[in-house]
């Protein structure tokens, strides 16, 4: 193929002519690269990129289409609303769609004039040639429209042609150049210490280093991984935030080209499983990638030097002597803001995803238990949280093999401190770094209006709320969007991961509710909190409320013991800070299991579950569970709040739901907890001080 050069020139328009929305780059002039997912496709050629560049009075557009030998390259210039500029045509390519029967006419003259169109915030070209068909030749206009789009971030090409009247529009959307370029890799479905651990442990070292820098590396996980969006995400990152990703296929080649970010290895000891979250802090440390003896030769043939070898260093040691020596050693170089218990999985089997963010914030990784007895390993843990600063993330999860839930949250909640989980949670340096799309709001689907009052029938009143955040829960499964149904958004997202937010919310469905959780900003039990940092904590929250458009909030606490064992009810003290620390609140939901805090407060109620949908119950046995429930509150209007279990999806739960009878109704949670605040037939019921 013949390379096409033609020299073609448009006016220069001023800066502010082309400018976009608030957010983004104020300007079109740059190089731009186009994003093939979201534009028409260009067949043989693939790629278009764009140059604009402005000269005084003049700005000259330059286009490539294709790469390498086979580029057909373009360069315009005109003024705008003024005479046509005539070109000669050097080449026949018609390169937008070179597998259509159609050349250029080499020796004609292309006529070209420029336009500005939106209030001056589009260039427009207009372009008259002849072309050259199997049948003769056709005099053909075309009509080349730019503008910027998502707040700047987005140079949109627009082409029409005089002879093509059916089908898509032709569009190409582009970025600008060397902007959310990054890398992908998918890693092993097998995280047992013996197997391919090591490797996908690597890997995500390597993640949290490159990441130091930007956005640089996203891994993907098995489908079935327990934050169910990773690879949705993906595609969002791709499709919405514009980012063009590299696949990286081999770990040879991960270390190779993203070695730069590193400035050394660690290597741990497969026999002792301490060894790998001890070699994490390392890592965060001293810029170092996380290795086993056998991928030691990756390191060093990238040109890398060893940093700490624990090889042999912790045999014959108990988990709570070798995080003393890990105290010792790197404790002073920590974060005080972020600490991260590394557990969940136990045994042979270890799920680290969440090490690239403690990496990315130098913290100290542990997985000690919070059990009292444990006394060697929870003086430890006891300590490191009473040195970290209030109100810090504790993030990761307890190890399922030492303490429970309610012990551990307990622990961190007692220094004001608030967990984020899991161990599981992927990608977090990567996301923490991807704002939301300039201009973008977060608009829950509220369904009463300030001060509207609802006034409830003779019926029971069904609201359903999905357990442990969106991530974890049914958001992808099937039934979402089919009935009125509630969702636990994660609220450190608005400063944490607000790219992450803005997927939930810009893929809700008008019965999608959001509310907030989980007892402050982060879950924490409040009656385990010192008074003097509730208040705050309660602030902090509500102001994440506001920022995601939230007012519905959530509370559980299980550090008397869970709904078992325990009493998770609050007394009113507490509750009274929540509705004076949250004034936008409509209403409160309260506990996990079924709970029996029931309060109301200036026509606003505090209600809790009174039933836990099991993933595992039967529906017969579940509809037979509503249906008795009903029996026993007897008194019209009855509000039933339903927890779900997050391995059930919403479309199970609707199959529950349609075999009740014609007196029950399934609302909206701000209907119901409007209602509730209205009309509450339940008990006041708090917990005694």
């Amino acid at each position: 193929m013949r390379i096409l050069t033609l020299v073609l020139t448009l006016l220069c328009l001023p800066l502010s002519a082309l400018s976009g929305p608030q957010g983004g780059d104020a300007t079109i002039t740059g190089q731009w690269v186009m994003l093939r997912d979201l534009s028409t496709d260009i067949d043989h050629l693939r790629a278009l990129s764009l140059t604009l560049r402005q000269d005084g009075d003049r700005v000259t557009l330059l286009r490539t289409w294709g790469g390498g030998r086979h580029a057909v390259r373009d360069s315009i210039t005109a003024r705008i609303g003024g005479a046509p500029t005539l070109f000669d045509v050097r080449g026949w390519v018609f390169s937008s769609n070179i597998f259509m029967g159609v050349q250029m006419r080499e020796g004609d003259t292309r006529r070209i004039t420029a336009r500005k169109e939106r209030g001056d915030s589009a260039l427009v070209f207009e372009e008259q040639c002849t072309l050259q068909t199997s049948q003769g030749t056709k005099a053909v206009t075309m009509t080349h429209r730019f503008h910027l789009d998502s707040g700047g971030e987005l140079l949109v090409y627009t082409l029409q042609r005089s002879s093509r009247k059916t089908g898509p529009a032709t569009v190409y959307r582009l970025k600008r150049l060397g902007t959310r370029d990054a890398f992908v890799f998918r890693l092993d479905d097998n995280w047992e210490i013996l197997g391919k651990l090591p490797l996908n442990a690597m890997m995500i070292s390597l993640q949290g280093l490159a990441n130091r820098t930007g956005p640089n590396l996203y891994l993907l996980y098995p489908d079935d991984w327990p934050f169910t969006y990773v690879n949705s995400a993906f595609e969002f990152y791709k499709t919405k935030r514009y980012f063009t990703f590299r696949e990286l296929r081999t770990p040879a080649e991960a270390v190779r080209i993203l070695a730069k970010y590193a400035k050394g290895y660690v290597v741990w000891d497969p026999s002792v499983r301490a060894s790998l979250i001890v070699a994490y802090t390392v890592a965060g440390l001293d810029d170092a990638v996380v290795v086993s003896e056998e991928l030691i030769p990756l390191a060093e043939q990238a040109g890398l030097k060893p940093v700490e070898d624990f090889r042999g260093k912790f045999a014959g040691m108990n988990p709570a002597q070798i995080y003393s020596w890990a105290y010792d050693r790197y404790w002073t170089r920590c974060s005080k803001e972020f600490i991260i218990w590394l557990g969940g999985d136990a045994g042979p089997i270890m799920k680290p995803a969440v090490a690239d963010w403690g990496i990315h914030q130098r913290v100290f990784f542990n997985d000690l238990s919070t059990r009292v007895t444990d006394s060697a390993e929870y003086a430890l843990a006891n300590r490191v949280l009473s040195e970290m600063k209030p109100m810090s993330m504790v993030m990761g999860w307890h190890s399922y093999a030492k303490d429970l839930e309610e012990e551990h949250v307990s622990l961190t909640s007692r220094y004001g401190h608030r967990v984020e989980g899991l161990n599981s949670l992927p990608n977090l340096s990567f996301s923490a770094q991807v704002s939301a799309t300039p201009g973008f709001q977060y608009k829950n689907n509220h369904h009463v209006k300030p001060g509207e009052k609802i006034t409830p029938q003779k019926k029971v009143y069904i609201s359903c709320i999905q357990t442990d955040g969106v991530g974890l829960g049914a958001w992808l499964k099937p039934g979402r969007g089919e009935i009125p149904y509630a969702w636990e958004v994660l609220m450190n997202y608005t400063w944490m991961a607000p790219g992450m937010a803005e997927y939930f919310y810009s893929m809700a469905t008008p019965n999608d509710y959001f509310i907030g959780c989980l007892s402050g900003p982060g879950y924490l039990y409040p009656k385990a909190v010192p008074p003097r940092y509730l208040g705050p904590l309660i602030t902090m929250a509500n102001e994440q409320m506001k920022t995601l458009d939230l007012r519905v909030f959530e509370t559980m606490d299980w550090s008397q013991g869970d709904e078992i064992s325990g009493n998770t009810d609050l007394p009113k003290s507490i509750l009274d800070k929540y509705f004076d620390g949250m004034p936008g609140a409509i209403g409160f939901v309260n506990g996990y299991g079924p709970g029996h805090t029931f309060y109301t407060r200036d026509g606003r109620a505090m209600v809790s579950y009174d039933y836990y949908l099991s993933p595992y119950r039967p529906e017969a046995d579940a509809v037979a569970d509503l249906e008795e429930l009903a029996s026993l509150n007897a008194k019209r209007p009855y509000f039933l709040l339903v927890h779900v279990r997050e391995y059930s999806d919403v479309k199970r739960v609707k199959g529950i739901l349609d075999k009740l009878g014609p007196g029950f109704e399934v609302v909206p949670l701000d209907v119901f907890l409007t209602m509730a605040g209205s009309t509450p037939t339940f008990q006041e019921r708090t917990l005694k001080e």
